[in-house]
């Protein structure tokens, strides 16, 4: 592939903007800390690079073929979504230190890459613009699934750390409460492109 770096911006780009996992990680890391989160940063990791391998393969044909069953899983995760937003805003009243509290584990962020929304658009766009329709496209798809996992995860790991540094200024039930809420808003603006979407092409 002659486009290398085009595609390292790419994912640098696409992966650092505000999306669900992004303000999911950074809530994980206010609510929960680094060794907590990891977990959940581990298995975004892995299940969206996998994600990229098999649309690149050709999963992705499937839904171009099947369209209806593509706007299903859009479906299903925009109400999954607004499921987390309303419990991220709710956990205004869960102490920091408290050990029952639980964040993602690896198995569940991985699986959640396949009803996230930006993660398709990601997908999607990479496998469009950088397979370069050769012979050799197992290798091509490999190199995008290789990028993601490169550099994406530390774009990923930003937003964990920003988590954590706000951590000292929400000791205070007040300033958490306001956060979670803050964070739960920004995750339902984040999918609103997705919702508009659904709404466009099926009420409208």
């Amino acid at each position: 592939m002659d486009q290398y770096w085009p595609l390292v911006l790419f994912v640098i780009s696409a992966s650092v903007t505000p999306g669900p996992n992004n303000v999911m990680i950074m809530s994980s890391g206010v609510n929960y800390g680094v060794k907590k989160s990891l977990p959940h940063l581990f298995g975004i990791a892995a299940g969206f690079t996998l994600m990229v391998f098999l649309a690149g393969i050709g999963f992705g044909s499937f839904f171009i073929d099947y369209p209806l069953f593509h706007d299903l899983i859009k479906f299903i995760g925009t109400l999954y979504l607004l499921f987390l937003a309303w419990m991220i805003a709710t956990t205004s009243n869960v102490s920091l230190e408290n050990q029952h509290s639980k964040p993602f584990s690896f198995l569940q962020a991985a699986l959640f890459q396949w009803v996230n929304p930006k993660a398709w658009v990601m997908i999607t766009g990479a496998v469009a613009l950088f397979i370069s329709g050769s012979s050799n496209i197992l290798s091509d798809v490999l190199l995008i699934a290789f990028s993601f996992f490169l550099f994406g995860t530390p774009c990923v790991c930003i937003w964990l750390f920003f988590g954590v540094g706000l951590k000292k200024y929400m000791t205070d039930p007040v300033h958490l409460k306001r956060f979670n809420v803050s964070m739960a808003l920004l995750l339902v603006l984040s999918i609103l492109p997705a919702i508009k979407e659904l709404v466009v092409s099926y009420i409208l």
